[in-house]
C-alpha cells in the first residue's frame, strides 16, 4: 500500500520536473480562467505549401469588432481570447486572391482550428466560402462541450435555470441527494442552495462555476443558486462550456468540472425580448403522495416574467445589454410524516399487537404537553403495531425573486477593449417546518462584478487583465411566526428565555424541530475579491498561455445550532415516560460571529504545441497555494490530538491549552503537471484521437473548516450530555424526568463540544486521465467514445462526532465493550447481571462531542462515455450522451458529515477499508437526449392557412438514470451499541436468506427496502455470545423486556432474545452490512415543448411573437426520492431491536407530477 503511494508521488514529482525543464521560461505571475475562444490554423496554397506573412482579419459579425493577425514562417496563425459569436474570416497575401470565410461560429473557451487554402490571383479578387465551425477538437485534449445559445433559450427548462443544462453532457450527473430545505431535518442552506452536480466522479464542492471569467461558487464552494436552487438569466447568457476531464493548466482552484459561462453583449442592431411564463395547479397533475394520502391537490401559482435588450451606444465601438427577470411563486409541497397514534398519545403501546403484548404506561405531564406538536391522525399503516399514524399535509412555500444583469462592451481602440458585467439576485422564501408548527424564512442575496481589459501588443501577443467580485448574503431557516400557538409558549422552554426544544424520538416518529427559533438558523456573508492576468503568445508552432491569479476570501458566519436545545429519546416508551437519552444545547448569549479569512495564489503556463500539422501536444504546469485559514477574531479552536485535555485556540483565553497558529500549510509545493495530445490520424480534420493526464489539487478552503474549527468551547458554551449510567448521578448526566426543564443545567465544561482537525495533513489531490476518439460522421454530426478515470488521494474526511467508545476486532467483527444495565463494562467472559466493572471510556471523556476532519479519504472513478451531437442545420439540433461509470470512496463528505441527504454523518473512521463503497452521489448509468426541431413549413400553402402551419418548433429533454446509493441503519439516536457519542449510528446484519439476493422492492413506496433481509447483529455461536454479547441495548438493562416483563431473557438462555429479536442477538457487535449497499429508485423524466413562432416582418425582419407550451414530466411518472435518513426511514429497527414500522417507506419525489407552463415571448 505504502509503496503504491510512494510510486504515485514519484510519478507526480517526475511529471512536474519534466514540465519545469520543458517550460522554464514561461513561468510568470499570471493566471486565467479564459472565457474567450482561440482560433488557429494554417494557411496554405493549392499545392499544400505554406503561405507566410498572410494577413488574417477576424471580424465579429454582430458587433463589427475586428482582430488582425499574421501567419508566421510556417504559415501558422493564432488569435486568442475572442468573444464567442459568429465570425467572418478574411485571408490576404500578395499573389493570392482574398479568401473570405463566413459562418465561423466560435464558442466559449474553445480552441478551434480553421485551416485556409488560398488560390493564386489578385488580392482584389475575393473567394467566398461558407464554413462551419470544426466539429472535432483538434487542438485540445480536455473533454468539454458547449451549450449553445439556441439550447439555452429553446429547450424546456423547469425553473429557467441555465446551469441545469450542464447535465446534458456525458460525465455529468445531477445530485438527487441534496439536503432538502423544507422537509424535516433538511439543512440545505448550510450546504448551499444551488442545484448540485457531480462531474466525472468528483465531489460537487470540487466544481468551479465561472461567469465572464469570475468564480461565482458560493460559501460552501458549491454551485451558485438562489433559494429555489437555480440560476436565472437564460436570456442573459450567450452560451457556456462544460469542461469535464483534464482541463488545461489555466484552470485551477479546485479539481472537478468547470462550468464556464459568458453573458450576452449588445450588437450593432437593437435586439431583445420580453416574456411572461405562467403556471397554475389547474393545469397540473396531482403529486403521487397527494393521491396516496387522499388530500386535495396542492395549490400552485407561478409568474415568471422579464425583459432583455441590447443596443449599440456607438456603432462598432460601444455596446450595452441588460436583462431583468422576476418570479412570483406560491406552491404547496405535499409532506408525509409519521405521528403518534391516538392510542400512543394516551399511553397504550403496541395497541394492535396480540393479547399479552400490549403495554400501558403513564404519560409524563411534560411529554403530554409536547405531544400536541404532532398533528392528530387516525391513518395507521397496515402491518404495524399501532403506535404510529401517517399524516399528510401541504406545506405552503412562497418565493419572490428579482434578478437583473447588465453588460457593457467598449472597443476603446484597435489595441484595447473593455468589458464590464454586474449581476444582482435577491430571493426571499418562506415555508413551514416539518410538523407545520413554525413558519421559517430563508433568503439569498447575490452580487457579481466582472471587469476585463484586453490589450493587443501585436499579432502574436495579447494580454487580458481582469478584476472580479462575488458576494453572497444568506439567511437560512429563521423562524418568523408560530403556526401552532404552542410554538410561541416560553413555558415549554428547555433553555430559559427561549421556546420549545427540538425533540427526536428514535426512528419512530418524525422529529419536532422546536418552537419559535428552536431550529438551527444561520447567517452567512461571503465575499470573494479576485484579480487575474493572462497573456497569450504565439511563437512558431507554440500557442502559449501564462498567467496568475489572486483571490481573497472572506466567510462570515453567525449561527445558532439548535438554540432551544435538542432532546433525543431512544423509543416511544422513553418519550412518553420522560426518560431522555441525550440533550444537546448551547448558551445562546455566548454565540458570536466568526470571520474566516484566506487567500489563494496561482501561477500557470500552458503550451499547445503543434508538433506536426496533425498532432498537437498540450503541456501545462500549474502551481497554486492557499494561505492557512484564520479567524479575524481569533476564534478558531482545535484539539491537536483527540486525547488532549484542552483545545488549542487562535487567541489564548481561559480554557485553551495554547494560542497561535494551529495548522501547517501543505499547499506550498502544489505543482500540478498536465500533459495531453490531440492527433488527427487521417490528416482531413474529421477524426481526433486524444488523451491526457493531469494532477489537480484539493485546496483546504474555508468551507472545509466552517463546521469544524469555529463555534466551539471555550469561545461558545455548547455541549451534549447523555443519560446517567450507574454509578453516575447529576450534574453532568440526565436523570429520568429531566425533560424538558431539568437538562440545560446538566451541561458542564466536561460536556462541551470541540473538534480535531489534522494539524499537518498530507497534500490532497486528484489524478485524472482520459482517452477518447471523436469522429465527424457527417456534416454537423459528431460522435465521441471515451474512457475517463481518476484517483483521489488524501481527500477530506469529515466525522461530526468521533468521540466514541472504540471497538476491538473479534472473530465475528468489530465488537464494542459489553456493558451491564447501568452502562458499566463487564468482566470478560461473564454475563452481565449486576454492576461488575467500570463504564467504558470514550476516546476523550473530557468533552461531550468531538468533530473530526482528517485528510485520509481516497476515491476512484472509471467511466465509459458516449456522445452523439448534431449542430443546428436544416432546422434540427440534437444531442445524446451516455455515461456508464462508478465512483467509489471511503466517504463523500467534506465540510459536514451529512453533506448529502443519504450521508452517514459520523462514519466509523477506525476502519476506512470497510467504508470503501459507492460514493453518496454515484449514479451508475445516465442517458440524456435533447432535441430542437423547427418543423418545416409546407410550401404549397399560402394565406391564413400558412399562418396556421408555419413557425412550429418542438423541443424536448429525456433523461433516464439509475438511483443513488444509501445505507441501512438501525436505532439511530438511541445508541444501541453503546458508542456514548452525540451522533451515534449502528449497522444491521445483512441476511442471505432466499429472496435477499437483491435488497429493494422497486416501485413499492410502502416497502421499498426488503426489511426481512436484515436483522440485529447476532453472534456466530453460543460460546461467542456468552463471552462477549449484550443481548439487549445497555439502556434497557439486562434481563428486562420493556414490552413483556414476564419474559426475562434469563428464562431462555438457549434463545436469549425477546420474541422480536433473532437468536443470539448481540447488540454490541457491529453488523456486517456495509455503507451504501442499497440503491435508491431510478429516474425517468421527459420534458417537452411546443412553440409557435409568428414573424411580423412589417415591424422588422427579426420581430417574432412566440407562443410556448412546455410540459414537465409529461409522462407524469413518480420519481421517488430515497428513503429519508432525516426521517429515520433507513432504520430497520429502533434501538431495542423492534422492527421499525416506517423502514423503507418513501415519502417524497425528486420531480413533481406533470406540470404545464404557457408563455408568450416577444423577440426583436
Amino acid at each position: 500500500m505504502f509503496s503504491k503511494i510512494r510510486s504515485e508521488k514519484f510519478l507526480v514529482s517526475l511529471l512536474g520536473l519534466v514540465a519545469l525543464v520543458l517550460l522554464p521560461k514561461l513561468l510568470s505571475p499570471a493566471y486565467a480562467q479564459v472565457t474567450g475562444a482561440t482560433l488557429s490554423g494554417t494557411v496554405s496554397d493549392q499545392s499544400g505549401g505554406v503561405v507566410p506573412s498572410a494577413g488574417i482579419s477576424i471580424k465579429n459579425v454582430a458587433t463589427g469588432v475586428t482582430r488582425a493577425v499574421k501567419t508566421d514562417t510556417a504559415g501558422f496563425y493564432s488569435a486568442p481570447n475572442l468573444l464567442p459569436g459568429n465570425y467572418e474570416i478574411t485571408a490576404t497575401a500578395p499573389g493570392f486572391s482574398s479568401q473570405v470565410q463566413s459562418g465561423v461560429e466560435l464558442t466559449v473557451g474553445a480552441q478551434q482550428v480553421l485551416n485556409l487554402a488560398m488560390q493564386v490571383g489578385q488580392v482584389t479578387q475575393a473567394v467566398q466560402v461558407t464554413a462551419e465551425a470544426p466539429t472535432v477538437q483538434l487542438a485540445s485534449s480536455e473533454i468539454s462541450a458547449v451549450v449553445s445559445a439556441t439550447t439555452v433559450r429553446e429547450l424546456p427548462l423547469n425553473g429557467r435555470s441555465w446551469t441545469d443544462l450542464a447535465a446534458l453532457q456525458p460525465g455529468v450527473s445531477g445530485v438527487n441527494a441534496i439536503q432538502t430545505d423544507f422537509a424535516v431535518g433538511g439543512d440545505r442552506g448550510n450546504r448551499g442552495f444551488g442545484n448540485q452536480i457531480s462531474v466525472a466522479g468528483d465531489r460537487p464542492e470540487q466544481n468551479n462555476y465561472r461567469l465572464d471569467g469570475v468564480s461565482i461558487n458560493d460559501f460552501n464552494n458549491a454551485a451558485p443558486g438562489s433559494v429555489l436552487g437555480g440560476d436565472l438569466g437564460v436570456d442573459a447568457v450567450q452560451e457556456f462550456s462544460v469542461l469535464t476531464s483534464n482541463v488545461s493548466a489555466e484552470y485551477g482552484r479546485t479539481s472537478g468540472g468547470v462550468i464556464n459561462a459568458i453573458t450576452r453583449s449588445g450588437t450593432n442592431q437593437f435586439h431583445g425580448d420580453a416574456y411572461e411564463f405562467l403556471r397554475n395547479d389547474a393545469l397540473d397533475a396531482p403529486n403521487f403522495f397527494e393521491n396516496a394520502g387522499g388530500i386535495k391537490k396542492a395549490s400552485f401559482r407561478q409568474n415568471q416574467f422579464g425583459v432583455s435588450a441590447g443596443t449599440p451606444l456607438r456603432k462598432d465601438k460601444l455596446f450595452i445589454f441588460g436583462d431583468y427577470e422576476g418570479i412570483r411563486y406560491t406552491r404547496g409541497i405535499p409532506t408525509s410524516i409519521s405521528v403518534p397514534s391516538n392510542a400512543a398519545r394516551s399511553g397504550l403501546l403496541c395497541s394492535l399487537c396480540p393479547a399479552g403484548q400490549q403495554q400501558q404506561v403513564v404519560v409524563d405531564p411534560a411529554a403530554q404537553k409536547y405531544v400536541s406538536f404532532w398533528p392528530v391522525s387516525t391513518n395507521i399503516p397496515p402491518g404495524t403495531n399501532g403506535d404510529v399514524a401517517s399524516y399528510t399535509f401541504s406545506a405552503q412555500r412562497v418565493v419572490t425573486e428579482n434578478f437583473f444583469t447588465i453588460r457593457l462592451d467598449d472597443k476603446i481602440s484597435q489595441k484595447d477593449s473593455l468589458a464590464a458585467t454586474y449581476l444582482y439576485d435577491f430571493t426571499p422564501y418562506s415555508s413551514p417546518d416539518g410538523l407545520d408548527a413554525v413558519l421559517v424564512d430563508s433568503n439569498t442575496h447575490r452580487q457579481i462584478v466582472s471587469l476585463e481589459e484586453t490589450h493587443t501588443f501585436g499579432s502574436t501577443l495579447v494580454n487580458s487583465a481582469r478584476a472580479g467580485f462575488s458576494r453572497l448574503y444568506e439567511l437560512n431557516d429563521k423562524g418568523v411566526g408560530a403556526i401552532n400557538p404552542l410554538a410561541n409558549d416560553p413555558s415549554l422552554a428547555a433553555i430559559p428565555g427561549l421556546f420549545a426544544a427540538h425533540v427526536l424520538v428514535g426512528s419512530v416518529i418524525d422529529q419536532f424541530t422546536g418552537g419559535m427559533n428552536g431550529n438551527s438558523n444561520t447567517i452567512y456573508g461571503w465575499n470573494s475579491f479576485q484579480g487575474y492576468d493572462d497573456a497569450f503568445w504565439t511563437h512558431g508552432t507554440h500557442s502559449l498561455k501564462f498567467g496568475g491569479e489572486v483571490e481573497r476570501m472572506q466567510l462570515n458566519r453567525l449561527g445558532y445550532t439548535d438554540p432551544s436545545g435538542v432532546f433525543t429519546f431512544s423509543t416511544m416508551v422513553d418519550f412518553l415516560t420522560n426518560n431522555p437519552h441525550r440533550f444537546t444545547g448551547e448558551n445562546h448569549s455566548s454565540v458570536r460571529e466568526q470571520g474566516l479569512r484566506q487567500t489563494i495564489f496561482g501561477l500557470y503556463t500552458q503550451d499547445d504545441w503543434r508538433l506536426r500539422p496533425n498532432l498537437t501536444v498540450n503541456l501545462g504546469l500549474r502551481w497554486e497555494m492557499s494561505t492557512v485559514i484564520n479567524d479575524n477574531r481569533g476564534g478558531i479552536v482545535n484539539l491537536i490530538n483527540m486525547t488532549d485535555p484542552a483545545p488549542h485556540c487562535g487567541t489564548l483565553i481561559t480554557g485553551c491549552a495554547s494560542g497561535g497558529p494551529l495548522f501547517g500549510n501543505f499547499t506550498r509545493r502544489n505543482f500540478e503537471p498536465r500533459v495531453g495530445f490531440a492527433w488527427d490520424p487521417f490528416h482531413i480534420g474529421k477524426t481526433a484521437v486524444r488523451g491526457s493526464f493531469g494532477v489537480f489539487d484539493v485546496l483546504p478552503m474555508a468551507y472545509q473548516y466552517i463546521a469544524s474549527a469555529t463555534k466551539q468551547f471555550p469561545f461558545v458554551s455548547s455541549g451534549a450530555v447523555n443519560a446517567c449510567q450507574l454509578p453516575q448521578v447529576p450534574p453532568g448526566c440526565l436523570a429520568q424526568g429531566s425533560f424538558y426543564s431539568g437538562a440545560f443545567s446538566q451541561l458542564t465544561p466536561r460536556t462541551a463540544g470541540s473538534n480535531n482537525i489534522e494539524q499537518f495533513p498530507h497534500r490532497s489531490y486528484i489524478m485524472q486521465w482520459n482517452f477518447n476518439v471523436q469522429r465527424e460522421l457527417a456534416r454537423n454530426l459528431t460522435a465521441m467514445v471515451g474512457y475517463v478515470g481518476s484517483r483521489g488521494v488524501h481527500e477530506p474526511f469529515r466525522v461530526d462526532d468521533a468521540d466514541i467508545v472504540l471497538p476491538t476486532v473479534s472473530s465475528a467483527g468489530w465488537l464494542f465493550p459489553q456493558v451491564d444495565g447501568g452502562g458499566n463494562q463487564c468482566i470478560a467472559n461473564t454475563q452481565c447481571a449486576a454492576t461488575t466493572g467500570n463504564q467504558p471510556a470514550k476516546i476523550n471523556d473530557g468533552f461531550g462531542s468531538i468533530g473530526r476532519l482528517h485528510y485520509e479519504g481516497n476515491s476512484s472513478y472509471h467511466a465509459l462515455e458516449l456522445a452523439l451531437q448534431k449542430a443546428m442545420s436544416h432546422g434540427v439540433q440534437f444531442q445524446s450522451s451516455f455515461t456508464w461509470g462508478k465512483s467509489m470512496d471511503t466517504g463523500s463528505a467534506t465540510g459536514h458529515g451529512d453533506q448529502f441527504s443519504n450521508s452517514i454523518s459520523s462514519l466509523p473512521f477506525y476502519d476506512l477499508r470497510a467504508l470503501r463503497a459507492r460514493s453518496d452521489f454515484d449514479v451508475k448509468r445516465t442517458l440524456v437526449i435533447n432535441l430542437t426541431w423547427q418543423v418545416p413549413s409546407p410550401k404549397s400553402i399560402s394565406g391564413p392557412a400558412a399562418w396556421v402551419t408555419n413557425g412550429w418548433e418542438l423541443g424536448g429533454i429525456y433523461k433516464v438514470s439509475d438511483g443513488i446509493p444509501f445505507t441501512p441503519t438501525w436505532g439511530t439516536g438511541g445508541d444501541p451499541q453503546g458508542l456514548l457519542n452525540s451522533d451515534d449510528w449502528a449497522f444491521p446484519n445483512r441476511l442471505t436468506t432466499p429472496g435477499c439476493a437483491t435488497l429493494t422492492n422497486p416501485g413499492n413506496p410502502n416497502n421499498y427496502i426488503k426489511t426481512q433481509c436484515f436483522s440485529v447483529p447476532t453472534a456466530p455461536d453460543m460460546n461467542f455470545w456468552t463471552a462477549n454479547c449484550d443481548p439487549q441495548p445497555p439502556s434497557l438493562g439486562y434481563g428486562f423486556d420493556p414490552l413483556n416483563p414476564a419474559n426475562p431473557i434469563s428464562a431462555n438462555m438457549g434463545n436469549p432474545s425477546p420474541a422480536w429479536l433473532p437468536p443470539l442477538a448481540c447488540f454490541n457487535l457491529r453488523g456486517n452490512s456495509g455503507r451504501n449497499i442499497l440503491t435508491g429508485p431510478g429516474l425517468m423524466n421527459l420534458d417537452f415543448s411546443v412553440f409557435k413562432n409568428n414573424s411580423i416582418k412589417r415591424i422588422s425582419e427579426s420581430f417574432n411573437v412566440q407562443f410556448r407550451a412546455e410540459f414537465f414530466n409529461v409522462l407524469n411518472r413518480a420519481n421517488f426520492a430515497l428513503p429519508s435518513v432525516a426521517l429515520f426511514r433507513t432504520d430497520m429497527f429502533d434501538s431495542t431491536g423492534t422492527p421499525s414500522p416506517t423502514a423503507g417507506v418513501l415519502t417524497s419525489t425528486v420531480t413533481p407530477g406533470r406540470d404545464i407552463q404557457f408563455a408568450l415571448k416577444v423577440l426583436w
